[in-house]
């Protein structure tokens, strides 16, 4: 079984992740977290021995704000948080998972229920490896990680069948073993 402290090793370790942890009290998001696939694919570099920002496009930050579903809102988040953190050599996305729901059917093709809480919507990311979420606390982190760590810390790619499709999965397979060839691949079917 994987151990939390050797991913707050690794994530500490960054040159991308840290500092906007360390700074995490300037983001001023409600129910705020640093989610998904730059903390996993910061891990597969440290894996991998790979330069500490290789394949990472964008960072993901995630928040919870049931009470303001406006893109007006959303988008001002955005603006002034790339505007605090413009020092980070990468795309910043913030996203409110409250407000998913309200975008995803003409995106993706289907409707999904609107998601109650960060874990609600961490719980459908497309890999159980990239289904993660994590914030800085004073004695450390809290996780939120519904399917563990394993996968992540073991560099497996595992689909989460629970909202993605096939054609999204191997969308993000294609780009991931072009950019992480030593990744395990756990194929759809099985």
């Amino acid at each position: 079984m994987a151990d939390p402290d050797d991913l707050k090793a690794v994530i500490l370790a960054s040159p991308l992740i840290a500092p906007l942890l360390a700074r995490w009290s300037d983001l001023q998001l409600p129910d705020g977290w640093l989610a998904a696939g730059a903390l996993a694919q910061t891990v597969w570099n440290a894996r991998f021995a790979l330069p500490a920002n290789h394949g990472i496009t964008d960072i993901d930050i995630v928040y919870l704000d049931i009470d303001d579903l406006s893109e007006t809102a959303e988008s001002a988040h955005a603006a002034r948080i790339r505007a605090a953190f413009n020092d980070l050599p990468v795309h910043l996305d913030i996203k409110n998972e409250a407000r998913v729901h309200l975008w995803y059917e003409a995106k993706f093709g289907y409707a999904i229920a609107p998601y109650r809480s960060i874990e609600d919507a961490v719980s459908t990311f497309p890999t159980t490896a990239t289904a993660i979420a994590l914030r800085p606390r004073p004695n450390g982190f809290d996780l939120c990680a519904p399917y563990g760590i394993d996968d992540l810390m073991n560099a497996t790619v595992r689909p989460n069948k629970k909202q993605i499709t096939s054609d999204v999965y191997a969308t993000k397979i294609a780009r991931w073993t072009a950019l992480w060839p030593q990744l395990r691949i756990i194929d759809w079917d099985e």
